[in-house]
């Protein structure tokens, strides 16, 4: 039984206007929540402080990426299945690869808060996070890890969606969810006066408001995916695919996480204002990260359905297009972010020391994002194609494991803000330079591998 040909199908069309028409919506979502985080950093440094500042996006941040980030980029796992049958034409598996990965990330949800929950404080021990920030920290999190069920669920969600081509509803309800954020953020922490607790509070509410709104559209659509709650259970053949391509994803981001928790170590031995100006810089610049996330996404589920489909001749067509894509939203945002940048710090904080410090980290990130734009673009292809194993291994040695040596070596020696912030762009050049080498071999279609093939 083959699904109806929609809008949501990414198997026919031109290809960077299908592309294109399908990322925008996940862009404009992304750049949604980038407006709140900016507006939430508004909130935190001018009404609570920057002591506060530093509590909600030093270790904490590092920590939220380190465990919940594993379990988030695991979803990529299955939203790769999904979109591999649905290209397919197989509407019966989408429904029960679905249903599979609901039950298990909601079973993992309230393992993974109850784990947040006891080991906050040892954790952020671990990163050695300054004694003036860690009472605000330990607070922010644990309320934080109560709604890790809720995170989940609704990224799943999300992703299922932009596996079958609906980039649209997520958007809406991600739009929903940062409007709700932001009106609580108010509520809580300038009326009511609640500081970090208050900011976290407001977070949970709005991530439960966004995951209850995709619930309810799976379960009331009218599209071959619907599904109900019998389809909420375990089923061997789809949970092996999923951890077969998610896990990698789970592993990389956490090497990710790992190597950004080292570098935290080292920012938290430079000061509070360092700290402050480095949790700071994912306000200004966050807006890159998130456009340039969206567009992985959208290339993973293009190329997933269109390797479901069979149709191998427009992932070529894909890896050119999208980097062209890649590198003009790369080095169009490069030049807006440095432009805008002072102005933009001088909104969120009051604090010179951080404006001044945050805007001279800018200059040591921003100019190199290019390469980056080549390690997502590929390693979004791979993910779409099943090649799960080695693009982890690429990121791992020369992004990851390139900054721990760094941090332990040449921070030790020179230990200097510039030094420290320089091991991003050498790692970006590296792993962007092996990526390109992969590709060029032409081997990657070889240890490509879909659901359908079983």
């Amino acid at each position: 039984m083959e699904h109806t040909k929609n809008s949501s199908d990414l198997t026919t069309g031109v290809v960077w206007q299908r592309l294109l028409i399908f990322f925008l919506p996940i862009a404009a979502g992304t750049c949604i929540q980038q407006l709140y985080n900016a507006v939430d950093g508004l909130i935190v440094g001018r009404f609570v402080g920057t002591i506060a500042l530093a509590a909600v996006g030093g270790s904490t941040a590092q920590i939220i990426n380190l465990l919940i980030g594993f379990f988030v980029a695991t979803t990529a796992g299955a939203s790769v299945v999904i979109a591999q049958v649905y290209g397919a034409g197989r509407p019966e598996d989408v429904k029960n690869a679905a249903g599979n990965a609901m039950a298990v990330f909601t079973v993992l949800g309230i393992l993974l808060m109850i784990v947040g929950l006891v080991a906050s404080p040892a954790m952020l021990d671990i990163l050695k996070t300054p004694k003036d920030t860690m009472e605000d920290a330990i607070l922010y999190l644990r309320i934080y890890f109560l709604g890790v069920p809720f995170v989940l669920l609704l990224n799943m969600e999300s992703n299922m969606l932009r596996s079958v081509g609906d980039s649209v509803n997520p958007f809406i309800y991600m739009v929903i969810g940062c409007v709700v954020n932001i009106v609580l953020d108010a509520l809580f922490v300038i009326v009511f006066h609640w500081g970090v607790a208050g900011v976290a509070i407001a977070t949970v509410i709005a991530q439960v408001v966004n995951m209850v709104l995709l619930t309810h559209q799976l379960l009331t659509t009218n599209e071959s995916y619907r599904l109900s709650l019998k389809e909420f259970k375990l089923r061997g053949i789809y949970l092996a695919h999923m951890f077969r391509l998610g896990l990698p994803s789970g592993l990389q981001n956490s090497m990710y996480a790992v190597s950004n928790m080292i570098i935290q170590i080292g920012v938290n031995s430079l000061g509070t204002i360092v700290v402050a100006s480095w949790a700071m810089t994912s306000k200004t610049d966050g807006i890159y990260w998130a456009v340039s996330n969206a567009l992985g996404t959208a290339i993973t589920s293009f190329v997933g359905q269109n390797m479901g489909a069979g149709k191998k001749d427009r992932l070529h067509l894909c890896v050119k297009q999208g980097m062209i894509l890649a590198l003009v939203i790369t080095i169009s945002l490069s030049c807006l972010i440095m432009l805008m940048a002072k102005p933009l710090l001088h909104i969120l904080t009051k604090d010179q020391a951080v404006i001044d410090t945050t805007y001279e980290m800018m200059t040591y990130f921003v100019p190199f994002y290019f390469t980056w734009a080549v390690i997502e673009v590929l390693s979004a292809v791979l993910r779409g194609v099943g090649d799960a194993v080695r693009p982890v291994v690429i990121i791992g040695l020369g992004i990851c494991l390139l900054r721990i040596v760094w941090v332990v070596t040449i921070f030790q020696v020179f230990h200097t803000l510039p030094v420290l912030s320089y091991s991003y762009a050498v790692s970006w050049f590296v792993t962007g330079l092996a990526m390109i080498i992969y590709f060029k071999k032409g081997h990657w279609m070889d240890h490509s591998r879909t659901i359908v093939d079983r």
